[in-house]
Parts: C-alpha cells; structure tokens; sequence
C-alpha cells in the first residue's frame, strides 16, 4: 500500500503511519528506525530498493529524506509504504526543499520510534563528520558509504573523525575476503607474516580498508600497490594478495568474479567460491550490530601505516 502525501507537514505523515499500523498487520515488530539520508537527484530507485531487501532481516521503520534545492519557500512531500511497497518495514519517503532542508532532524524527530535504536546511513555523500552531524547526534549507529562517495581521501577523513558507533559499508564489502584470508594464515605452517603486499585499483576505498586492517593485526609493513581501474564491475577489487613467509609466499588472488585461489608453498593450491556482495547484505551485516565495531576502528587506525606503490 502506498499513500500520496503532497504538501504535507510530519503531523498528517505521522496519522498515516499511524492508521497503516491498524489496518496492516505487517507494520508491527519494527526493531529499529533506520534514517537514510540522500539527495533527489541520487538513484533513489536502488536506494530504496536496497533498504526493503534489508528489512527482510531487520524490520525498521524506515525513512528516507531526499533533499533538493535549498533555497525558496519550504516544501515537504511524502509517500508511506507499507506491506509488499516497504519489504517488511514501514517507509516514509520525504522529498524536501527550501529551508527545511537546513532542519532534517526537526522533520525527523517526531517519526522515530519509540525505545528502539536509530540508525542513520548515507548511501552517497557523507557528512564532514558523521558523529557532529545532527542526524548522526540522534543515531546509536552511523554508516557511510565510501564506495558511492565522490570525496577524495574519504577513508582518512573518516579516520580523523571517527567516533564509536561510526562504520562503512565497504568494510563489510569485505568481510567474507577477511574470512578467506584468516582461515589462509591459521594453515601449516605456522610461521610469522615480515610483509604483506595487496594491489588493486586507485581511489578504491575496500583495497584501502583491507591494508588499514592488516596493518593494524599484522605489525608488519604493508604495501598496497595501485594497478588498473578494473575491466569488470563484478570482480573484487583486491585482486592480489600476498604474505612473505619463511617458506614463501602464501597467496591469495581473484581469479574471477566468483572465484579466489589461495596457493602456499608444498601445498596444492585451493580454490574459494566468493561472490561479491551487494549494497543490501552489506547494510544487513552493518545493522546486526548496533555496537561500537572497533575492529573497524583500529582497521581505520592501521591506515596511518600502509605505504603506497603506483
């Protein structure tokens, strides 16, 4: 169900989520209010379909405040979904222009939920600093999205401001990667990592990320090499990585977009299915989780440490 707000103000946009939660059973159990945060001219399509995919795993009150020009007579326009529409959420999406554009948590205040965790994510541009933001202020937890952001230098800016409860998305863009390259250090034999090198493609915030973290777990010095833009959208951007040991190399590269090889010396080499993940399992992954991740802290700090090769 869909219902049309034009011209409408958060007061008649609260009624209606109000008689959509009578008359639907599915608008009840909702465990968080999720803010997303965009701009009327970003691919708002597959924002909102990344949010309802999401709320399969995590039923939200979501509300989704597209802002467009700043200037002139204030407007607010609404949509509720609800059932089918909305995934298994409520979804308040509000078109704003003018001066309320300047007050999105005063629009947004009175829909939050009640006793439940609020959680704001930027799909595209992030905010100077997510935690200071007035929307980040009324949020337990705070997601970026490096990969859609246009800022040079995001990942060190994000570093230079981060607070707990602060994450992006790209870190769980590779968290199955992590879990590959773990399992691959824990094989015989045991033996200490003297240097790491990972390449991938320049101004790629996941290979960055990924240096940030073993720098941090390691103590050891990590090159990232920079190599070319990537032919193929679907493949993972950290195409190589590589271990020095004692005994050699252990190595683990992208074959293609579904495949990893993991090969080490006086062992056959191993081949690893891993898919790519989308936007939506990425925000489902950074929603179970409310609390500070200070793994992803210390990977933020550990990027003090990677020196970079072109």
């Amino acid at each position: 169900m869909i219902i049309t707000l034009p011209d409408t103000t958060t007061r008649k946009i609260a009624a209606s989520l109000l008689d959509a939660r009578e008359n639907n059973s599915q608008t009840t159990g909702r465990v968080l209010t999720l803010i997303v945060v965009a701009a009327m001219d970003d691919d708002v399509d597959h924002i909102i379909s990344v949010t309802r995919d999401a709320s399969h795993e995590h039923p939200a009150r979501v509300i989704v405040l597209l802002t467009g020009v700043t200037e002139g007579e204030p407007h607010l326009n609404a949509e509720v979904r609800v059932g089918g529409h909305a995934g298994a959420s409520e979804m308040v999406i509000m078109q704003i222009t003018g001066e309320l554009t300047q007050h999105l948590e005063s629009v947004v205040t009175p829909l939050l939920l009640p006793d439940t965790p609020v959680v704001t994510w930027w799909p595209t541009a992030a905010p100077e600093d997510p935690s200071e933001h007035p929307l980040g202020q009324l949020a337990q937890r705070r997601i970026t999205n490096s990969a859609h952001c246009a800022t040079v230098g995001i990942l060190e800016r994000l570093r230079a401001t981060y607070a707990p409860g602060d994450s992006d998305m790209v870190w769980s863009a590779i968290t199955s990667w992590r879990g590959i390259v773990a399992s691959s250090l824990d094989r015989y034999p045991h033996e200490d990592v003297e240097a790491v090198t990972l390449t991938g493609p320049p101004d790629t915030p996941a290979v960055d990320i990924a240096a940030g973290w073993l720098a941090d777990r390691l103590g050891v010095p990590i090159i990232r090499e920079i190599t070319e833009p990537l032919i193929d959208a679907r493949l993972f951007p950290i195409q190589t990585l590589r271990f020095d040991r004692a005994s050699g190399p252990l190595t683990v590269d992208v074959l293609d977009h579904r495949t990893v090889r993991v090969a080490m010396p006086d062992s056959p080499e191993s081949l690893v299915s891993m898919v790519v993940r989308s936007d939506a399992d990425c925000l489902a992954e950074e929603l179970r989780h409310l609390d500070p991740d200070l793994t992803y802290a210390n990977a933020l700090r550990g990027l003090t440490r990677v020196n970079y090769v072109i």
